[in-house]
């Protein structure tokens, strides 16, 4: 690496400290100022959200939910401004490979929930496409459709890749396997044509991809993630990269046959020096076990959308802002949790 390029990875590197040490140390100080009796009289639950790497948009959202669905003993009551979570519960985003190993958390028991993509929430349902060989996860249960997510295709701009047929020969990475990234990535390449020896796959995760494409031993990535991410925004910053179109008749054909997939677009200098960029998106579903208690994920339901809790949300990320009441039965085709139709049939949103 040259020294032009210390600055940049300084920065890179400094920043995984505060977003998977802060969360952890915000929790273990709001539990030391709780007083003993207060800790000993209030039952305390501890739950898990499955997310994505530190440098992607699932691990800050899932850590945002937690925040706004906890309420640790000793918090002061919603009513007087303070937490509107559920009482004594804490709340952590867990860092793991993605969409996959998140749906294979929750149906283990490994992780009380997680967020994936919903073609992969409605795979893993069916048994069909990338679980096509394994037994239909039938308790797969979702909570909330949350926000859109889009898919970059990240390349360096002294590569000399200026459209997706000259990936043909480079050094790509699909992501890791479980991660929902690497099939739509095998998805788009196979659907623009480029078969799996036309390219070397390096299989890793949006964190280490970033300091390969500083130290040019990668070529492009694709990250699937709500517009901005953090592995891309720093990146741009360094000014060497670009973000490849996807459009045309092949992505229309991939939303045709494809129905959880739809047309988008990431805006001009949502990326620093990036223009707007045609792409395609999935959505982001929060989803769970059947077999969670009823009552349990009616109040963590309730507790996302708390009146209260929009404000949170709205100023937590960017993608905090889609997380609507009005959007989250959305695109949804796999079954509700029951808890989460209750509140949903209680706000008028399912009818009988």
């Amino acid at each position: 690496m040259s020294d032009k390029d210390a600055p940049a990875c300084s920065k890179i590197y400094s920043n995984i400290f505060t977003r998977q040490v802060a969360p952890v140390l915000m929790i273990v100080f709001s539990l030391l100022l709780v007083p003993i009796g207060q800790s000993i009289a209030q039952d305390i639950s501890f739950f898990r959200i499955g997310t994505g790497s530190s440098s992607g948009t699932y691990y800050p959202i899932g850590t945002l939910i937690g925040s706004v669905i906890s309420s640790p003993p000793g918090s002061r009551a919603c009513e007087d401004g303070g937490s509107c979570g559920v009482p004594g519960l804490i709340v952590t985003g867990q860092t793991t490979r993605g969409s996959i190993a998140n749906i294979e958390g929750v149906m283990a028991g490994s992780l009380e929930t997680g967020l994936a993509q919903s073609d992969m929430v409605q795979a893993a349902y069916t048994g069909t496409g990338v679980y096509r060989l394994k037994e239909p996860a039938k308790n797969l249960r979702v909570i909330a459709n949350l926000y859109p997510e889009n898919i970059h295709l990240v390349v360096r701009r002294d590569a000399g890749i200026a459209n997706i047929s000259q990936l043909r020969g480079k050094r790509i990475s699909l992501d890791v396997p479980g991660s929902g990234t690497r099939e739509n990535a095998k998805l788009i390449l196979s659907a623009y044509g480029i078969a799996p020896l036309e390219y070397q796959a390096i299989p890793v995760n949006a964190d280490k991809a970033v300091g390969m494409m500083l130290n040019k031993e990668l070529d492009a990535f694709f990250f699937v993630a709500g517009y901005p991410v953090t592995a891309v925004s720093e990146l741009a910053d360094t000014g060497i990269i670009d973000l490849l179109p996807i459009d045309g008749k092949v992505a229309a054909k991939i939303v045709e046959e494809h129905s959880y997939y739809s047309l988008s677009e990431i805006p001009a200098n949502v990326y620093e020096g990036v223009a707007a960029t045609p792409s395609l998106a999935v959505s982001t579903q929060w989803v769970v076990n059947a077999n969670m208690e009823d009552d349990v994920v009616y109040e963590v339901t309730r507790a996302l959308w708390h009146p209260n809790n929009r404000a949170l949300l709205d100023n937590g990320h960017l993608k905090g802002k889609h997380i609507r009441l009005e959007t989250a039965l959305d695109g949804i085709a796999t079954p509700l949790h029951a808890g989460a139709e209750k509140y949903y049939r209680e706000n008028g949103m399912i009818k009988n």
